[in-house]
């Protein structure tokens, strides 16, 4: 059952209160299978730091011996064929294609309406940017006991919006066979190659490459705690989008929200994953026993209701907060992944938040909707990160190159303040450098 919190500090020091990356606790099934892999008991990072430098060291057969021993997985063929990807159409409904479709459509849309462009400004001195894409990326999508085919879509889309000329998707393969609807939404986002390698092997190939896996530029895409530690590991060598926890919702309601729509937002949050956070913020504590018992109720109709029990009864609450001001308080401070605002006047609200990944504003936007067929892309900060990071967009994969041209009028004006600047610095190098073009400068162009 979700707890409900009245007092906010309380609600800061539990509820609201993050645990690092490295930190987070793992099931114990996993600890066991650490446990029979590595013949010893090792943290996550343990694990991660072993498999990332077997992988940079010795290329596909690591791969392939961390694809047996942890996946099960015999093939020696990394590479899914473009025979697989057309047999998958006739493997899913043509409703689910329908339906990816439908969400591409609204991806492009998106994300089409917010391209850089190159500039140069002539008339400043010739001073511009050079906006163009990454080579290469890597795009590593969730598999094995699930099929997120809609992560295909929202993070390889963007990417070929910017204009990156090849896109390498890995994914965890069921006994060497990727899912079908996962090739499905690879053929529908024009993805170059898929390869059915997942963990923190394949965020090791993508970033140093083997015989099979191309080097990228940059990796993206979410991913358990190995695969997110893989990320951090390896930024450096590669760009990465961020470092993705589990994922976050925080509703804000007042006395007018629909509570059964409230409990529907929390069970719909609390069904990804057993770490999956689930959080009401409410003036209202009549909603709030309300929206409690609904939870109650609606939970006895879905599939995942092990999972979802977990997540409520372990991550998640409800907070009752004395006005709205003490809640979007509240919401800066734990600067949720998605937020949703169900208040009389949603929009007044919106206006006052500075730290969220995602805003779904009213009853009619819900947070379901935002992760597969909005537009927006649904691979968003977490852990916090919304203080300082951003959706992913087109922008991720593109790179700027600073242009600088000047003319002999606009070094005359510049040079000398540069020059003083160095020479102050202790840097004459740079002011010589300065100074013997300045020499050949027309006094009318200088700066007195």
């Amino acid at each position: 059952m979700l707890r409900i919190i009245d007092d906010v500090e309380e609600a800061k020091r539990g509820l609201l209160r993050r645990l690092p990356l490295e930190a987070q606790e793992v099931p114990a099934a996993v600890k066991e299978k650490i446990r029979e892999v590595f013949k010893e008991d090792l943290t996550p990072q343990q694990v991660v730091d072993r498999i990332v430098a077997d992988v940079r060291s010795r290329g596909d057969a690591a791969i392939l011996d961390y694809n047996r021993r942890l996946d099960g997985v015999e093939s020696a063929d990394l590479e899914v064929k473009p025979e697989e990807v057309a047999q998958a159409y006739s493997q899913v409904s043509p409703e689910l294609v329908s339906a990816l479709n439908l969400a591409a459509e609204r991806i492009r849309m998106f994300h089409s309406r917010r391209q850089r462009r190159s500039w140069i400004a002539v008339d400043d001195g010739g001073l511009g940017e050079r906006i163009q894409p990454l080579d290469r990326v890597g795009v590593y999508v969730p598999g094995g006991s699930a099929s997120y085919p809609s992560t295909v879509l929202m993070a390889c889309i963007p990417a070929r919006i910017a204009g990156v000329p090849e896109i390498i998707v890995t994914v965890p393969s069921r006994g060497g066979v990727v899912p079908p609807a996962t090739l499905v939404a690879a053929d529908i986002a024009s993805v170059d190659r898929v390869l059915h390698v997942g963990g923190a092997q394949a965020i090791a190939a993508l970033a140093f490459g083997t015989e099979s896996v191309p080097k990228v530029d940059k990796v993206c895409g979410p991913g358990n705690i190995f695969v997110q530690l893989a990320k951090k590991l390896v930024y450096g060598v590669v760009d990465i989008d961020g470092l993705y926890g589990p994922t976050e919702l925080a509703i804000v309601a007042d006395e007018s929200a629909n509570p059964a729509i409230c409990a529907a937002d929390l069970l719909a949050q609390a069904e990804h994953d057993f770490l999956a956070v689930p959080i009401l913020l409410t003036t209202s504590k009549d909603l709030a026993m309300q929206v409690q018992r609904e939870t109650e109720v609606q939970l006895a109709r879905l599939e995942r209701r092990e999972t979802i029990a977990f997540s409520l009864e372990n991550m998640g609450g409800i907070v009752v907060v004395a006005d709205l001001e003490e809640a979007v308080d509240l919401v800066n401070y734990y600067a949720p992944e998605h937020l949703s605002v169900m208040v009389r006047d949603a929009w007044a609200f919106v206006g006052l938040v500075r730290h969220a990944g995602a805003v779904f504003v009213g009853e009619n936007s819900p947070q379901a909707a935002g992760d597969y067929v909005a537009g927006p892309s649904h691979v968003l900060p977490t852990g916090g990160s919304a203080r300082y990071g951003s959706a992913l967009t087109a922008d991720d994969f593109l790179k700027v190159t600073s242009l600088v041209a000047m003319d002999s009028t606009t070094l005359g004006k510049v040079a000398p303040a540069a020059a003083t600047i160095a020479r102050w610095e202790g840097l004459d190098g740079h002011a010589r450098a300065l100074e013997i073009r300045l020499a050949a400068v027309p006094d009318d162009d200088c700066e007195d």
